[in-house]
């Protein structure tokens, strides 16, 4: 607390960005070189982590990749200290406070239709958004897929809603459910809008209310551009990060020029250190990656010079779920090779567990970044924001069983509007 007794202001966006940059600069580096191969990377050997990473037991590797590698980082002895500071400074910069917004209750009946895990998301937001729509002519749901969220804005928020899609199937089925609920408890209908959303330009207005649950990518940026040209009001949850069409995402503020990142290393975000996916299980996407590397071991031993990822060019990313024999059957059938043999089988998926086990160990300061990228864009957002005279404010705004995508940003130019969020 400053020597005058009263609480020091809030940091601006830009001055949250500047310490994020701080710590991610200098590790660009770990970031833009994944691990590929059991053969510590360049990076690594570097810094000399290599055998402290690779002396990690079963144990210690399975706490670190749930989520506990800082705080194996901070009691082993053993840890390097620059990787045990690193820890440290990526929790410090990624903690975001909890919104403390009331969740709206919304009655099963609305809830038809809408899985278990967005009906907790739909609340926490829609409760949020009251106090922002209340001072909006018009909501705006950009890449509203179905529409829950659309739906659900215009029954209990009572406020003029359309909602945005490319996908024309999917927002057919979504204004036929809209449609019928507004007929049963006579509310407001949405207007369902076909648009190529990630290309063409968002007409917003100023007294809109633009809203993105889970805008991947370039969608995300351009949503932040669009509000901030038209001064509007803004809710946007970021997801999938490396969906975008160029090689390198270029930022948005003039407080990030010069941070460019990889669309691989955008990638990078969607790393969640959690025993349950959205998909599978930690142990199963484990298992599956395992079984990408023996397939690329054996592509490589039949001739082909297969990069890593190639591997599954033309195969559903699910198929490496059911093992190596079947994902190696469609790879080669695809390829018009020959079937694999037992002892080929055998023979690769040997040194894939093999290397695979390093490999697993050199990745951990990696994805130990994972977060601190998310978190890069996110404040570049709101620096962007910040800089057209936008308040902004981001926080923590669902539990992690809901979703690992849970950074929400809310911009407004009336700063007020931003207070009953009650982030903490």
């Amino acid at each position: 607390m400053p020597a005058s007794g009263l609480p020091a202001p809030a940091a601006t966006q830009r001055e949250e960005l500047a310490s994020v940059l701080r710590v991610l600069t200098p590790v660009l580096d770990i970031v833009d070189q994944p691990v590929d191969t059991p053969v510590p990377p360049a990076w690594c050997a570097a810094r000399g982590w290599s055998e402290f990473l690779l002396s990690l037991d079963d144990a210690e590797l399975a706490a670190s990749e749930r989520g506990g590698f800082a705080a194996l980082l901070s009691e082993a002895p053993r840890a390097p200290a620059d990787l045990r500071e690193l820890a440290q400074q990526t929790e410090r910069c990624t903690a975001l406070p909890l919104l403390g917004a009331r969740e709206l209750a919304l009655p099963g009946a609305a809830l038809r239709g809408v899985r278990a895990r967005k009906r907790g998301q739909l609340g926490a937001l829609l409760g949020a958004l009251a106090p922002l729509a209340a001072h909006a002519e018009r909501i705006v749901d950009v890449g509203a897929g179905r529409g829950h969220l659309s739906r659900l804005a215009a029954e209990f928020l009572q406020r003029e809603t359309l909602a945005l899609d490319r996908d024309a199937a999917l927002l057919r089925s979504g204004g036929e459910h809209s449609r019928q609920r507004a007929r049963q408890v006579g509310t407001l209908g949405v207007q369902f809008v076909q648009a190529d959303v990630g290309r063409q330009r968002l007409e917003l207005q100023a007294r809109d209310l633009a809203v993105g649950l889970h805008a991947c990518g370039e969608l995300g940026d351009r949503l932040v551009v669009s509000a901030g040209e038209a001064r509007c009001d803004l809710a946007l949850v970021s997801c999938c990060l490396q969906k975008t069409g160029a090689a390198r995402r270029s930022p948005l503020s003039q407080a990030a020029l010069g941070l460019t990142l990889r669309r691989g290393a955008l990638g990078l975000t969607n790393l969640t250190p959690r025993e349950a996916g959205v998909e599978a299980s930690m142990t199963e996407n484990l298992r599956a990656r395992e079984a990408r590397l023996a397939l690329r071991y054996l592509l490589r031993a039949r001739g082909l010079p297969v990069d890593p990822g190639e591997e599954m060019r033309g195969v559903n990313r699910r198929r490496a779920q059911s093992g190596l024999a079947d994902l190696a059957a469609h790879a080669l059938a695809l390829r018009q090779l020959a079937p694999a043999s037992s002892a080929e089988l055998r023979q690769h998926a040997g040194a894939a567990r093999q290397d695979y086990a390093a490999m697993r160990r050199l990745s951990l300061p990696r994805s130990l970044l994972a977060r601190l990228v998310e978190i890069a864009v996110v404040r570049d957002r709101a620096a962007a924001l910040e800089e057209r005279g936008q308040a902004v404010v981001l926080a923590q705004g669902f539990a992690t069983d809901l979703t690992p995508r849970n950074t929400v940003l809310f911009a407004s130019a009336s700063p007020d509007r931003l207070r009953a969020l009650g982030a903490s």
